[in-house]
Protein backbone atom coordinates (compact mmCIF):
# COMPACT_ATOMS: atom_id res chain seq x y z
CA UNK A 1 0.00 0.00 0.00
CA UNK A 2 1.04 3.64 -0.82
CA UNK A 3 1.95 5.32 2.14
CA UNK A 4 2.04 9.34 2.30
CA UNK A 5 4.63 11.77 3.86
CA UNK A 6 3.79 15.47 4.50
CA UNK A 7 6.77 17.88 4.62
CA UNK A 8 7.32 21.43 4.62
CA UNK A 9 5.04 23.14 7.21
CA UNK A 10 6.13 25.47 10.41
CA UNK A 11 6.17 28.75 11.71
CA UNK A 12 5.96 31.73 9.42
CA UNK A 13 4.87 35.29 9.93
CA UNK A 14 1.34 36.55 8.55
CA UNK A 15 2.38 37.55 4.74
CA UNK A 16 4.54 34.80 4.16
CA UNK A 17 4.74 31.74 2.37
CA UNK A 18 5.33 27.75 2.75
CA UNK A 19 5.33 25.15 0.39
CA UNK A 20 3.86 22.05 1.11
CA UNK A 21 5.03 18.36 -0.20
CA UNK A 22 3.45 15.02 -0.06
CA UNK A 23 5.79 12.35 -1.13
CA UNK A 24 4.02 9.14 -1.83
CA UNK A 25 6.27 5.86 -1.31
CA UNK A 26 4.95 4.18 -4.30
CA UNK A 27 3.81 5.72 -8.03
CA UNK A 28 1.48 8.33 -8.17
CA UNK A 29 0.83 7.63 -11.83
CA UNK A 30 -2.27 7.78 -12.57
CA UNK A 31 -3.86 8.67 -9.84
CA UNK A 32 -6.23 11.70 -11.02
CA UNK A 33 -7.80 12.73 -7.10
CA UNK A 34 -5.61 14.01 -4.84
CA UNK A 35 -6.06 16.56 -2.03
CA UNK A 36 -4.99 18.49 1.18
CA UNK A 37 -7.08 19.09 3.81
CA UNK A 38 -6.35 20.89 7.08
CA UNK A 39 -7.76 20.62 10.63
CA UNK A 40 -7.47 23.87 12.93
CA UNK A 41 -6.84 23.62 16.38
CA UNK A 42 -10.26 22.82 17.81
CA UNK A 43 -12.48 22.39 14.19
CA UNK A 44 -12.90 19.68 12.16
CA UNK A 45 -10.89 18.81 8.96
CA UNK A 46 -11.96 21.01 6.03
CA UNK A 47 -10.81 20.42 2.29
CA UNK A 48 -8.33 22.54 1.33
CA UNK A 49 -7.43 21.72 -2.84
CA UNK A 50 -8.48 19.76 -4.75
CA UNK A 51 -6.70 17.85 -8.21
CA UNK A 52 -8.79 15.96 -10.75
CA UNK A 53 -8.12 15.33 -14.41
CA UNK A 54 -10.65 17.71 -14.86
CA UNK A 55 -8.94 20.92 -12.88
CA UNK A 56 -8.23 21.69 -9.73
CA UNK A 57 -10.78 23.32 -6.57
CA UNK A 58 -10.16 25.24 -3.97
CA UNK A 59 -11.94 26.47 -0.62
CA UNK A 60 -13.10 30.56 -1.05
CA UNK A 61 -10.90 30.98 2.02
CA UNK A 62 -7.93 30.21 -0.37
CA UNK A 63 -8.45 31.13 -3.71
CA UNK A 64 -6.06 33.24 -5.15
CA UNK A 65 -2.96 32.33 -2.98
CA UNK A 66 -2.87 28.77 -2.54
CA UNK A 67 -1.75 26.64 -5.55
CA UNK A 68 -1.91 22.94 -5.47
CA UNK A 69 0.43 21.01 -8.22
CA UNK A 70 2.19 17.44 -8.85
CA UNK A 71 5.70 16.25 -9.81
CA UNK A 72 4.70 12.26 -11.17
CA UNK A 73 8.63 12.09 -11.47
CA UNK A 74 9.01 12.78 -7.93
CA UNK A 75 6.10 11.21 -6.52
CA UNK A 76 5.06 14.34 -5.07
CA UNK A 77 1.98 16.35 -4.52
CA UNK A 78 2.74 20.12 -3.45
CA UNK A 79 0.92 22.88 -1.99
CA UNK A 80 2.28 26.36 -2.50
CA UNK A 81 0.62 28.93 0.33
CA UNK A 82 0.99 32.44 -0.28
CA UNK A 83 -0.10 35.65 1.81
CA UNK A 84 -0.36 33.36 4.61
CA UNK A 85 -2.85 34.45 7.14
CA UNK A 86 -3.32 33.70 10.88
CA UNK A 87 -6.24 31.54 10.11
CA UNK A 88 -3.96 29.35 8.01
CA UNK A 89 -2.74 27.99 11.05
CA UNK A 90 -3.85 24.46 11.07
CA UNK A 91 -2.40 20.61 10.28
CA UNK A 92 -2.27 19.84 6.84
CA UNK A 93 -3.09 16.66 5.60
CA UNK A 94 -2.74 14.77 1.88
CA UNK A 95 -5.06 12.06 0.62
CA UNK A 96 -5.22 9.99 -2.24
CA UNK A 97 -8.33 7.56 -3.57
CA UNK A 98 -8.35 4.73 -0.97
CA UNK A 99 -8.61 6.58 2.45
CA UNK A 100 -4.77 6.93 2.23
CA UNK A 101 -3.77 9.81 4.29
CA UNK A 102 -0.31 11.28 5.34
CA UNK A 103 0.60 12.19 9.30
CA UNK A 104 0.36 15.55 8.67
CA UNK A 105 2.19 18.84 8.90
CA UNK A 106 2.09 21.69 11.04
CA UNK A 107 1.47 25.41 9.78
CA UNK A 108 1.68 27.83 12.04
CA UNK A 109 1.08 31.65 11.02
CA UNK A 110 1.60 34.08 13.33
CA UNK A 111 0.25 37.68 13.01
Amino acid sequence: QVRLVESGGGLVQAGGSLRLSCTASGSIFGINFMSWYRQPPGQQRELVARMTEGGTKYADSVKGRFSISRDNAKNTMYLQMNSLKPEDTAVYYCIIPGGIWGQGTQVTVSA
